[in-house]
């Protein structure tokens, strides 16, 4: 029996004729073959290119510039990588997923690896790939593979959550086996180009209560070309690192005597105080009320929230009672929202909270101030009718709209609905999504439906920030809560007279504030914008003679801003060159030079990127101030002729 099935490729769509053991790899052989094809969608479904399409299907194929592309390929990847782990170390494996660039391999061994091990395991995956093996699935009986895996205790886990009598597994290379539902490359002589790039430490099912594993990240290409292009961005951003001009700019550090935790030196301390000044401006416009919580609660608390479970390791014991270090602020909130009666007028309530948190993170996890075990939140939790959800959550999407767009990011939104396991009415669940689909919309902002990816209390919106290297971040939080105003039997007097339970909105737009330092330094590095830079304006003297004038200058700026950041290189012996030359390293964001010409004409030489001339004192300071209250990343001037 014939048909025809409909390829797309990039857009362009052809109809091929077919059998019944047509597969999509005989049709990209025949039509495809110089395209670097690596994966397909038949129907909609992900499949191996040795898949049957079957009559009448329709097929999308991918190569490597695709995010379908990009996931099977560095998910075979991951194979190559555990193939090669079991070789050398006979290790046992846990799982090897794709990330958002490369892969890793998660293992269970006693041993530890450095970057001295990188080199012998590249040599042991490129071994495979030069054998062009292919990638073959299979299917083995749940029972073959708990026999198999009777020595590995995180596969039988996985197995044994497994409802299926038979599961999908691949081999390839040296009889190499693992369970994966795929697909996968044809095979391993696809991957051009592999490359190890990181070993840390991490918990299994990332729980810290579990056994500490070993992880392996690694990143491939189909040629060597696109591996080089990859080593030239890692290379410009290991010279934008956060840690780096961390240091360098003496913002921050960390020490082993508190691992995790940030020491904030003046500078940064700057950085971080401007940007929780600036959210709280928006929360008076805003309509939102700052609160202050306790650090440490009861056990009662967080099994009552249902929290315990997941946090119970950061119990302390005090005066024989149990109490834990607050990872989240929003059970306090509903513990807040709980001690007095409320009715229909006051709400929307909106509690803003920048209280401090503390995660126990794996330490090989811990990475500078983007993972950190203690850290603070623009934490805010909304209490309101079901009614008013839309509006509350464009509200919402405005003030993620208004922060990022100050800084010049850009974002993605993704729409995760309700999961298998839920609670509450599925009614309940529709009317929420669709109050979250219509405020998308309304915002006018693109977004992407994650079926099924909702958290088990409520949909979400999740806000990926991508950054200066297109990396994707998740900063930002908008999420729906069925379930705390149910565990905390949380009530509010409706217009009826009768008691209703509110819906919780969990929101923060920077999320971390650790985290989102570590974006703008890496962003912005010495560059940052003018209103947040903690070295705003150096001031050179020409010679001592202008000491008296520039300390005026001095003044008038403190009298614009108090907290402005002014460094003098006034009374330094260094030739004028060295000092703009030390300002420029320091990363002064502009430098004003004064001699006495610019003492007598009542004028400042202004140093700024490509501007380089003299402005009237008067027009500096309207400038400045100007630029601190509208919070302008630049400053512009209008140089006397």
């Amino acid at each position: 029996m014939t048909g025809t099935v409909a390829i797309t490729f990039k857009n362009e769509t052809k109809s091929h004729p077919v059998e019944n053991e047509t597969k999509v790899s005989d049709i990209v052989h025949k039509h495809y073959k110089s395209d670097g094809i690596i994966t397909c969608r038949i129907n909609g479904s992900l499949s191996d290119l040795c898949s049957p399409i079957g009559e009448n299907g329709e097929v999308v194929l991918y190569d490597f510039s695709s995010q379908d592309g990009k996931h099977v390929f560095w998910h075979s990847s991951a194979h190559v990588l555990g193939n090669a782990l079991v070789n050398l170390y006979g290790v046992k494996l846990v799982n090897g997923p794709p990330v958002e660039e490369g892969f890793y391999y998660d293992m269970e061994t006693e041993r530890t690896f450095g970057e001295n091990d990188f080199r012998e395991i590249e040599k042991e995956c490129q071994r495979l790939m030069r054998a062009n093996s292919r990638f073959e699935r299979i299917y083995r009986k749940k029972d073959d593979l708990m026999a198999y895996y009777e020595n590995n205790s995180c596969k039988t886990y996985f197995i044994g959550r497994i409802e299926d009598d038979e599961i999908s597994c691949y081999k390839n290379g040296d009889g190499f086996l693992d369970m994966c539902m795929g697909p996968h490359l044809g095979s391993t002589g696809q991957i051009g180009a592999l490359k190890v790039t990181k070993a840390s430490s991490c918990y299994f099912l990332n729980d810290s209560r579990n056994r500490t594993l070993q992880r392996i990240y690694g990143v491939s290409y189909p040629n060597k070309e696109e591996m080089k292009a990859y080593e030239r961005r890692q290379k410009r951003a290991r010279e934008m690192d956060h840690r780096k001009i961390g240091r360098e700019m003496e913002l921050f550090f960390f020490h082993d005597y508190s691992p995790g935790s940030c020491f904030w030196l003046p500078d940064g301390a700057v950085i971080y105080n401007r940007l929780v000044s600036y959210i709280r401006e928006e929360y008076l416009k805003r309509g939102f009320r700052e609160v202050i919580t306790p650090n440490m609660f009861h056990l009662d608390l967080w099994k009552e929230s249902g929290h315990y479970e997941n946090y119970k390791e950061n119990i302390y014991r005090v005066e024989d009672e149990e109490y834990a270090l607050k990872p989240m602020n929003c059970p306090g909130h509903c513990v807040m929202f709980r001690s007095t009666d409320h009715s229909y007028r006051e709400l929307p309530l909106r509690y803003a909270d920048f209280g401090v948190l503390h995660r126990n993170e794996c330490s090989g996890s811990l990475t500078g101030l983007t993972r950190v075990r203690r850290f603070q939140q623009d934490d805010a939790h909304i209490f309101t009718p079901g009614g008013l959800v839309r509006s509350e959550i464009l509200g919402c999407l405005d003030f993620l709209k208004c922060v990022y767009g100050l800084f010049g990011f850009e974002y993605e939104l993704y729409l995760s609905t309700r999961p298998e396991k839920s609670m509450g009415e599925v009614e309940e669940w529709n009317e929420a999504e669709d109050a979250l689909r219509d405020a998308i919309v309304a915002s006018g902002h693109s977004y992407t439906i994650n079926e099924g990816d909702g958290a088990f209390y409520g949909p979400k919106i999740d806000i990926i920030l991508l950054d200066a290297f297109g990396r994707k971040t998740q900063c930002a939080t908008i999420q729906l809560d069925f379930q705390l105003p149910r565990r905390f039997g949380l009530r509010f007097k409706n217009e009826m007279g009768e008691m209703e339970r509110p819906v919780m909105i969990h929101r923060a737009i920077l999320g971390s504030i650790e985290r989102f330092v570590a974006i703008l330094v890496e962003s912005y590095g010495k560059n940052m914008p003018f209103w947040l830079h903690p070295r705003q304006i150096a001031l050179i003297g020409i010679s001592e003679a202008v000491n008296g004038y520039l300390g005026g200058i001095q003044a008038r700026l403190r009298e614009i801003s108090a907290d402005i950041g002014i460094r003098n290189y006034v009374d330094s012996k260094d030739t004028l060159g060295k000092k703009v030359r030390k300002a420029t390293l320091d990363g002064c964001r502009v430098i004003c030079v004064v001699g006495e010409k610019e003492a007598e004409n009542g004028e400042i030489n202004v140093r700024q990127g490509n501007q380089n001339g003299n402005v009237g004192v008067d027009e500096f300071y309207r400038v400045v101030d100007g630029a601190l209250r509208s919070r302008s990343r630049d400053l512009t001037f209008t140089l006397n002729k």
